[in-house]
């Protein structure tokens, strides 16, 4: 009877053990599964750092080349000179015109 006794005490500790040694495989398990997300999510992170440390440098070498206020200043000046162009070659022309007709007035009256 004794003997029953610690081998119906031994299964239910060995049942108790193993219940315990599952609930940690599962534990184990999950913590797998979250260092591999954290894996992936470290991966896409560096990804993004490479991706700004790349931006940060051509930024760098785009204002060594001009800064966002001279850019600025730059298409005002190109513009103005476009009007200027345009208004330059409309002056030309209306002087043109009253040469070739003075000219011809000049033959006509002669």
């Amino acid at each position: 009877m004794v003997n029953d006794s610690n081998q119906n005490g031994w299964n239910e500790y060995s049942k108790l053990v193993i219940a315990e040694l599952e609930r940690l495989n599962e534990g184990i398990i999950s913590l797998n599964t979250e260092i591999q997300d954290l894996k992936r999510e470290i991966a896409e992170m560096k990804v993004k750092e490479d991706f700004a440390k790349e931006l940060w440098k051509w930024k760098k070498e785009v204002n060594e080349v001009a800064s966002p206020t001279q850019l600025k200043e730059t298409v005002k000046d190109v513009s103005e000179l476009k009007t200027f162009k345009t208004q330059a070659i409309t002056v030309w022309l209306v002087v043109q015109a009253l040469f070739a007709i003075a000219l011809a007035l000049l033959k006509f009256y002669k």
